[in-house]
């Protein structure tokens, strides 16, 4: 089909002038994704078709022209995963079988397609025990069954493997600048009457969205834990947001068999390698460096921190 993969474009003639079809127009990351190539003078269009029909798919394309579909649609369920539980079939529909047509489409057309996924799909295990600064690899066998939402997600990665045009990037616990934002990973939990207190990998999209495009300028594909590394517990961002927004703030917490309580499906807690992504981009902060320098220090709202 002729997609040049993984740097394969390296020392042959310049690449065409980019432009990008973008999945996902009402969501938190096609939003961003959007603003950001407005902002850096790149052309692109929201696709309008659903995810599961092809002949929509292939007519977003043909008025596009894209060099690159990025991919930021799907289901997460609101207000939180937990609705994926009791709609089953349209989970399906969207997280499996759209992404999978919008990848065959894009391979029939030549296009790599730059797919937002989840790292939500492992659990720590005697393997990668918490707090042991092992993470899982990018060739590592998702291990967490614990919600639909996440088999699903794993579901497709597995598929997805069998498409050479595919960039699939694993986002964890989205974080951004934006506070207000009720799928912030931190305006979430400083709304929980409780949070668990349990280190993650997570995803400052400041600044990992910009890298996103430029994986796609370098026709980078396969599987990439797509966080910064490191790992921060829910009381450290707390800390820091008492820290850098508001001084008054408190906060109580509760352990796992008590969160089972209060939630339907049981929730991911991990830590992803970054070696890869690290590797390919050494400027990448450690997830505490990136959170300080895109989130908090552009709210601070205390006069030392």
């Amino acid at each position: 089909m002729g997609v040049a993969t993984n740097g394969s474009a390296a020392g042959q003639a310049p690449a065409p002038a980019l432009k990008f079809l973008i999945y996902g127009r009402t969501g938190w990351i096609g939003g961003l994704l959007g603003g950001l190539c407005a902002a850096r003078g790149i052309p692109f269009a929201y696709g309008a078709g659903r995810l599961e029909n092809r002949a929509q798919l292939e007519a977003d394309i043909d008025a596009a022209a894209p060099t690159h579909v990025f991919n930021a649609a799907g289901v997460t369920g609101r207000p939180n995963v937990d609705w994926c539980e009791a709609h089953r079939a349209e989970t399906v529909r969207a997280n499996v079988v759209g992404t999978l047509t919008l990848a065959d489409v894009c391979r029939g057309r030549g296009l790599v397609l730059i797919n937002y996924a989840t790292g939500c799909i492992f659990e720590y295990d005697d393997a990668h025990p918490l707090g042991s600064g092992v993470g899982f690899k990018e060739e590592d066998t998702p291990n967490f069954v614990g919600s639909f939402y996440s088999k699903t997600k794993a579901m497709v990665e597995e598929l997805l493997k069998n498409y050479e045009n595919v960039c699939t990037l694993r986002v964890r616990m989205p974080i951004s600048s934006d506070l207000s934002n009720p799928r912030n990973f931190i305006t979430k939990i400083t709304r929980y009457e409780k949070v668990v207190n349990i280190p993650n990998s997570m995803t400052i999209l400041d600044e990992l969205l910009p890298i996103s495009i430029e994986m796609a300028k370098r026709n980078l594909t396969g599987i990439w834990n797509f966080t910064n590394p490191g790992v921060v517990s829910h009381n450290e961002i707390l800390e820091m947001y008492r820290d850098y927004i508001d001084p008054s703030f408190s906060w109580k917490n509760f352990n796992l068999e008590e969160q089972a309580k209060v939630i339907v499906a049981p929730r991911s807690n991990n830590e992803l390698d970054q070696t890869k992504l690290k590797n390919e981009f050494p400027e990448l902060l450690s997830i505490k460096e990136s959170l300080i320098k895109y989130v908090f220090e552009p709210n601070r709202k205390t006069s030392k921190a």
